[in-house]
């Protein structure tokens, strides 16, 4: 393993320390499996992180496996997480280190109190005690691998409380030869100011360049406090992709590297390639979560660089500089023009050219289109974050968007009962009769709910014409009630997010009184848009003759 280097001469050196597998895993509905580790793990270090955390080895059998065959890294150094020794034992004789020495990492971080209240409350042991299990765990762990670092838990309160006893933690840290001493905002109450008071108190004993900063989120200061640490000497950073992390989360790495790549004069390793790779890491955690990524996050969101007020629009397109403070596609971004009721002209021409449609500002069909849409948004429909439907409209208006199937009817069934086995199930059931070709398509399917089991049906119907369906995914389904003084009467908007193999992710909207009809309009809309993306040419009757 090659990793990146040591930067102890470099004194703009920073170092990413990663531990969105172990302190990102504490997230609430976040359990990573062997698969998700090792795939997230490989992508951090394609990314040009220094550490990858991997979490705790005999902690848990998922962590186990995973420190059993680790993934091997390019860049990154694999770090174990660990405790430092029990009270009345010696290192040597710990079972909890002996698991961290034993594992196949290449470096060990270990936490500890440094604050005297968990010390006396927590521990409940004398506090020279635990400044001596500080240095045995540490000098122990150097004796058995390349490095060794200590995360102070609690530093900051600890330090407010009691600085001297805080301190005394960070030079028992020391002696043990400590490569890094990592002072841990642990319940995030502290704010950058005091952060970076602290920090350079801290480095008037410890070089700088053996500081470490790990932040939580709690006052939403997690980035700002990190980059408060390191400008006050602190010359690791610890966080988390996309912020994960217990209650509020922790530091977001992706952010953290694109402030310290594009904003600052620190040097942290990672090339202009890797920084483009950032929008595609972010993503890849949201998918292996199984969650929608959110819109609004800096530097990788898609609405990070979204544009929807008209005079906005006409500004960036002028000079981005006015709107964007980067170029969205340095971090794997890009630039988004939203159209809306909201929208002028400007938006409408910018948004054509960005799907490639080349309009001049003159044509009438433009303002129809504008009328359209303003129309389409009083009724309850937002192309706001639905480009897909828009493209399609707008490709549609201007005779682009072949019809590449017909839904003649379709019928669905929920049944509620109870099975054999005495358990309350429901199933739903589509049927569904679909012209394509010149052929009717009569095909039928169950699913978990109404909306699956129409998908499945409508999947079965095209998938012999179109086998480039065969891949895509539902990935996400959102309904709002946009009358809800009507009751069960109210009209819905369903908006759907798709994705396909290759990545590419796209999103659609109905809008009906009727949940399933709405739903449906999404569906026909992402089928066809992924249909028209790829190139694929509608099923004539000769055609659909022949492949049968």
């Amino acid at each position: 393993m090659a990793g990146n280097d040591d930067g102890r001469n470099d004194e703009r050196r920073v170092h990413i320390f990663d531990t969105t597998l172990r302190d990102g895993a504490q997230t609430q509905g976040v359990d990573f499996g062997v698969a998700d580790k090792i795939a997230i793990a490989r992508a951090l270090d394609d990314l040009g992180v220094d550490y990858v955390e991997g979490g705790w080895p005999g902690a848990n059998p998922t962590d186990d496996r995973f420190f059993a065959e680790p993934p091997s890294f390019k860049n990154a150094k694999l770090v174990a997480f660990g405790m430092t020794r029990r009270p009345g034992r010696s290192a040597e004789n710990d079972p909890g280190l002996a698991a961290l020495v034993n594992s196949k990492a290449d470096a060990l971080c270990m936490v500890g109190k440094a604050w005297d209240f968990h010390v006396d409350v927590a521990l409940e042991i004398d506090r020279q005690e635990n400044l001596k299990m500080i240095e045995d765990s540490i000098a122990f762990a150097k004796s058995r691998k390349s490095e060794a670092m200590f995360d102070a838990e609690h530093f900051f309160d600890g330090f407010k409380a009691n600085p001297e006893y805080a301190l005394a933690c960070v030079k028992a840290a020391d002696a043990g030869g400590a490569r890094w001493i990592v002072l841990c905002d642990t319940n995030g109450g502290t704010l950058p100011h005091e952060v970076s008071e602290i920090v350079a108190e801290v480095a008037k004993q410890v070089p700088g360049a053996r500081l470490g900063i790990h932040c939580h989120n709690d006052t939403e200061n997690a980035v700002a406090n990190s980059l408060a640490a390191l400008w006050a000497g602190a010359r690791q950073v610890q966080g988390t992709l996309n912020g994960l992390g217990e209650r509020c989360g922790n530091a977001n790495t992706i952010s953290l590297i694109a402030s310290l790549a594009l904003k600052s004069d620190f040097n942290i390793g990672v090339s202009n390639t890797q920084l483009g790779h950032l929008t595609h890491v972010s993503r890849l955690l949201d998918d292996r979560l199984n969650r929608a990524p959110n819109r609004h996050q800096p530097y990788v969101g898609d609405s990070a660089f979204a544009h929807k007020g008209g005079l906005h629009v006409s500004a960036v397109e002028k000079d981005p500089r006015t709107y964007e403070h980067i170029d969205p596609e340095i971090v794997g971004n890009q630039r988004h023009i939203v159209v809306s009721d909201q929208a002028g002209r400007s938006n409408f021409l910018a948004r054509f050219r960005e799907i490639g449609l080349e309009l001049e500002a003159g044509d009438k069909r433009v303002n129809r289109l504008l009328e359209e849409v303003k129309d389409l948004e009083s009724q309850g429909y937002s192309f706001d974050g639905a480009e897909a439907s828009f493209e399609l409209l707008a490709r549609r208006r201007l005779g682009e968007v072949p019809d590449y199937f017909r839904m003649e009817r379709f019928r669905l069934m929920d049944d509620r009962r109870w099975n054999a086995r005495g358990d309350l199930i429901t199933e739903s059931e589509a049927t569904v009769t679909v012209e394509v070709g010149g052929q009717l398509r009569h095909e039928v399917a169950s699913g978990n709910g109404p909306v699956n089991a129409l998908d499945v049906a409508l999947r079965k119907a095209l998938v012999w014409a179109y086998p480039v369906l065969e891949g895509m995914a539902l990935s996400d389904y959102k309904v709002r009630i946009l009358t809800p003084q009507e009751g069960t009467r109210a009209v819905t908007r369903v908006m759907i997010e798709s994705a396909a193999p290759d990545g590419q992710r796209w999103t659609t909207l109905g809008v009906s009184p009727n949940i399933v009809e709405a739903s449906f309009t999404a569906l026909e809309d992402s089928y066809s848009w992924r249909l028209f993306k790829a190139g694929v040419e509608p099923l004539g009757p000769k055609s659909a003759a022949a492949r049968n």
